[in-house]
Parts: structure tokens; C-alpha cells; sequence
């Protein structure tokens, strides 16, 4: 598989990562097993990053990743997150980055991974109550301690980037970015790129809405956290339904399926941008990974911009007690 560098500070990853959120939260069924092969399989094929956080499960997620790659270390770029705070509320999310919580969420990272050091680690929210340079001399210590690799920061705006980023060089940026959340594209991309920093684009494919296989509600099972999703909600899913069927007719013509040309669109989009579409089969793992296969000219991607302009979305992406954790 192609990689990219992400930063300037000497990350490679592959093109396209994997996203290991789902496999043990929010999105309904797991199954174990399944996981555990699917990241097998994607290493086989080459894909190096994989992406977790503590607040997924919480904690069972890296415990899973763990797991996975307790015999293949040297085959990935194990990438974690620490900053959203849970509660037996499953709607709460809090945020923290003070630097003791910092230095303990570490710890507990490394004991769940069963690693050594974490390769990326990033800030997963901005905590508006501790400076962002407290956060990231934290952070920088790790470092220095060699229990991190790399830093970096997710769904930060671009003051906050250029703040932390003059006290310990970022590697990489994490926020969502897709057909149909091109909210980066304003100020985001353009921070990072005079910066020298990476862009990890997450739920590439609009958390599954984009691949085609949910025509409603109901084809999300009891628990999923996506029925709660504005996107998904009866008043926005139809208006987003056919922008997905306009997808899937490019895909059509293409050779290609819809998920596979919303990638493709991605990693178009520069060689500084690495999506990590999530998923826990590996029938769709490898489906994903055909983007990489999928040439889209200019002519097709001028029709992309032009069918998928930003707001072509109906709705916001988060509930809005979410949307107060976006670093805006």
C-alpha cells in the first residue's frame, strides 16, 4: 500500500488507516473474534495505522487493539486518544486536559495497548479550562520520556493548532472530514499545511451513511448511537439518502461501489490527507481499501465538488451537547 508522512517529525502510515471505534462501542453488535481478524487482515494488506481511544468502551477498545497486535508491534502505528471524559450517562461527555489527567491517562493507555509507547497520541477534544500550551507541554514530556512518538490534537481550530504547535511540533490534526463535512477545507487544512501538519480524516464515509447500506432507521440495530445522530433522524435522512444515490451512480460508473469513491474523493483531496474509515468485518475492510484502486480525473472530481458542496449534508453532524466539544 501507498503510505503518506504525516508532519514533518517523521510519520509514515499507510494511505489509509483503520478505524477501531466500532468494534467495541456505539455502533451496536461486536464480536471479537471478527475484530480481531478484521485488524489482522488489514495488516496483512498493508495498512499500518490503526486508530482507538480510551473513551471507546470506555477503555475495551484499546484493550481489544491490544490484543490484536500483541504479536505484530512492529507492523503498526498504534494511534490512541485520552481528553473525553464518560459517565453512567451514556449521552455525557465531559473534557479534560489538565496535565496530571494527561499524565494519567497515559499511563492507563500504555497498560491497556500492553505497549511501551504509544506512537500517536493525541488530544481528542480541547478543554477550554486548561490552556492548550499546559495540554501540550504535558504531552511533551511524554515525549521526552519516550512513552510517546508523536502528538496530536483532534477537532482543534486553528488558533488552538498554532498555539500548540508552538510548543511542541504536531504531527497530526484529527477531525471529521468527508463528502459531506467539508467544514475543514474553510481555515483547517490550510492551518495545517503552513504548519507542517498532518490530516487524519475520521468517518470518512458519514459513519456509514455514505456506503449505501442503511435506507432507515431501522437498519440500525437497539443501542446504535447513530439513531441519535441528527443526520439520521426522519426529518434529514431522506434529503441525505439522495445524495447518496447520486454517489452511488458515479460509483456506477466508475466500476466502483459508493464507499470506494468516497475514499477515493479523500485521498485525492492531498497526499498530507489520511482517512481511517472504521469498520469491524473484513468484508468491508477490504472493500474500503479498493479506493486506493479507484482513479478519479479531474473532470470527476470538478463533478464530485460540484454534486457534494459543503451543507450539501442535511443536518449537523453531532447532537448538539457533542457539538460543544468541537474547538470552534
Amino acid at each position: 500500500m501507498e503510505t503518506r508522512e504525516l508532519g514533518r517529525q517523521g510519520l509514515t502510515v499507510s494511505a489509509l488507516g483503520l478505524g477501531c471505534m466500532g468494534m467495541s462501542d456505539f455502533y451496536g453488535n461486536r464480536d471479537e473474534a471478527e475484530s480481531i481478524a478484521t485488524i489482522h487482515r488489514a495488516l496483512d494488506l498493508g495498512v499500518t495505522l490503526l486508530d482507538t481511544a480510551d473513551m471507546y468502551g470506555p477503555y475495551t477498545n484499546e484493550e481489544l487493539v491490544g490484543k490484536a497486535v500483541r504479536d505484530r508491534r512492529e507492523l503498526v502505528v498504534l494511534a490512541t486518544k485520552f481528553g473525553i471524559v464518560r459517565s453512567e450517562d451514556p449521552k455525557f461527555r465531559g473534557v479534560n486536559g489538565s496535565p496530571d489527567y494527561v499524565r494519567t491517562s497515559c499511563e492507563g493507555s500504555l497498560k491497556r495497548l500492553g505497549v511501551d509507547t504509544i506512537d500517536l497520541y493525541y488530544q481528542h477534544r480541547v478543554d477550554p479550562n486548561t490552556p492548550i500550551e499546559d495540554t501540550v507541554g504535558a504531552m511533551s514530556e511524554l515525549v521526552k520520556q519516550g512513552k510517546v512518538r508523536f502528538l496530536g490534537l483532534s477537532e482543534a481550530a486553528p488558533d488552538t493548532i498554532r498555539r500548540a504547535h508552538a510548543v511542541h511540533p504536531i504531527s497530526a490534526l484529527q477531525t471529521e472530514y468527508s463528502l459531506w463535512s467539508r467544514e475543514p477545507e474553510d481555515e483547517i487544512l490550510a492551518t495545517c499545511r503552513s504548519l507542517g501538519i498532518g490530516f487524519v480524516a475520521y468517518s470518512p464515509l458519514g459513519r456509514g451513511l455514505l456506503t449505501g447500506a442503511i435506507r432507515k432507521i431501522d437498519d440500525l440495530v437497539e443501542g446504535d448511537q447513530r439513531r441519535r445522530f441528527p443526520r439520521f433522524g426522519e426529518e434529514n435522512l431522506p434529503g441525505n439518502l439522495e445524495l447518496v444515490r447520486t454517489l452511488q451512480e458515479i460509483a456506477g460508473e466508475k466500476n466502483a461501489t459508493a464507499p470506494q469513491v468516497a475514499l477515493a474523493w479523500v485521498l485525492a483531496r492531498g497526499r498530507d490527507i489520511v482517512p481511517i474509515p472504521g469498520t469491524k468485518r473484513r468484508k468491508y475492510l477490504e472493500e474500503n481499501l479498493g479506493a486506493a484502486d479507484v482513479p478519479l480525473t479531474a473532470a470527476d472530481l470538478a463533478r464530485i465538488d460540484d454534486l457534494f458542496p459543503r451543507g450539501a449534508a442535511h443536518g449537523p453532524r453531532y447532537p448538539e451537547q457533542i457539538m460543544t466539544l468541537i474547538d470552534g
